[in-house]
């Protein structure tokens, strides 16, 4: 495994998926399609915009404070600070959710400190309020954290998948740790059909981290909702902007229905100024990533609340075509990236990675907009709206990025 960014193991994120229940009976069917020139498309019917949500580890790792008051108090603050709706659906819970052993008939069973009540009482909560509920696992004989380990998926996978989906589980994070050497193929395959076997629509997130070849976004698409292409993000500039590097060329895999997954968000937990937030949230929003809250969102500041809650690169984000940006120009440490969107606009991001202040700049046809005498710019932070003959241009804080939202006059 790579080397460890999280106490013990790389971390994924929990992605979640509708909340309706199907019947036992009903098993859940995942149907491969293929486009031309792509690879077959796992079709659940899920996920056809990147999942937002929440997830805990950033925030607690295996610290005390994860615990059901936690996750439910989430689920309270989606709805009292109305992330649920601006979009905010999914509160997915991480590693070591479970005791250390499995119970005399196979099965995973809840930490009794943690999770008195056991898992399904979570999540009937979380769909009290109208949201969805995620969980963990690994694809391995043991998760990636606590000591030794909570028990993984590999060779369980039919009967986890069962209880998961017996408890109302609706989005599945399905790690890498202690993977024995298996083929990651053939393990995350058999989850695949383990879920759709389950009577139990589940939203599938692989965790593979993008470490063996070959490399999970050139076979993900018929497996999995989305797919970890970097190892875990830190709370800092430099692992930020890192997992951007890495993520940002692997567009041509990303669509509706199968997402790049650079990391959850760090939005809130410290370690970034605000400009740098904002540049986070700008990019994941850009590049059609998940917008999976990583911070207490409990005790949320106002401009914490401000970021996560931006309903114009929300909608950057979730926009139907489902079109990863790509990089339009990079010199210096100023990039221009632009998103194809399904009403003809296109998002422009205007990235300055410098010490200091910059002017970044493009035009409309560059962009993929030619042909207007006039386009209009929408400051997506600012909210300031200007007309323009084709340039666009602004002045980029040190870590900043400026996004617009271009259209044809």
């Amino acid at each position: 495994m790579q080397g460890n960014a999280r106490s013990g193991g790389l971390r994924s994120f929990l992605a979640a998926a509708t909340a309706t229940a199907t019947t036992a009976a009903a098993a859940v069917t995942f149907t491969l399609t293929a486009g031309a020139g792509q690879a077959a498309a796992l079709d659940n019917g899920l996920l056809r915009t990147p999942p937002m949500g929440f997830n805990n580890w950033n925030a607690t790792h295996c610290d005390a404070s994860f615990n059901e008051s936690m996750v439910k108090g989430v689920a309270d603050a989606f709805v009292s600070l109305g992330l649920k709706d601006v979009g905010y659906e999914y509160v997915n819970i991480d590693d070591c959710w479970a005791e250390p052993s499995r119970n005399a008939n196979g099965d995973l069973v809840p930490n009794r400190t943690r999770f008195p009540n056991g898992i399904k009482a979570v999540a009937d909560y979380v769909h009290s309020k109208g949201l969805k509920f995620g969980i963990y696992t690994s694809a391995g004989t043991k998760t990636c954290n606590g000591g030794g380990g909570f028990p993984g998926a590999l060779n369980h996978e039919k009967q986890d998948a069962k209880l998961f989906a017996s408890w109302g589980v609706d989005y599945l994070k399905y790690d890498n740790c202690n993977n024995q050497g298996v083929d990651a193929q053939q393990r995350y395959k058999a989850m695949r059909d383990a879920l759709a076997a389950s009577g139990r629509k589940i939203a599938y997130s692989i965790c593979e981290w993008g470490q063996t070849d070959p490399k999970v976004w050139t076979w993900g698409e018929p497996v999995g909702n989305l797919w970890r292409t970097t190892g875990d993000i830190s709370d800092t500039w430099s692992s930020m902007i890192g997992k951007v590097h890495i993520n940002d060329d692997l567009a041509r895999y990303a669509g509706p229905g199968h997402w790049n997954d650079p990391d959850m968000l760090e939005v809130g937990n410290g370690g970034m100024t605000a400009t740098e937030y904002r540049t986070h949230f700008s990019l994941w929003a850009m590049m059609a990533a998940p917008l999976l809250i990583g911070s207490d969102i409990r005790n949320a500041t106002a401009t914490t609340t401000s970021i996560l809650k931006n309903t114009d690169l929300i909608a950057v984000d979730q926009d139907t075509l489902g079109k990863q940006a790509t990089i339009v120009s990079s010199s210096g440490g100023k990039v221009v990236y632009a998103k194809q969107l399904a009403n003809g606009d296109r998002a422009v991001a205007l990235l300055n990675e410098n010490s200091s202040s910059a002017t970044v700049s493009t035009t409309a046809s560059a962009v993929g907009l030619g042909g207007s005498s006039s386009y209009r710019l929408k400051n997506l932070w600012s909210k300031a709206t200007t007309t323009t003959t084709g340039s666009i241009s602004a002045s980029v804080p040190a870590h900043g990025t400026v996004v617009f939202r271009v259209s044809r006059g």
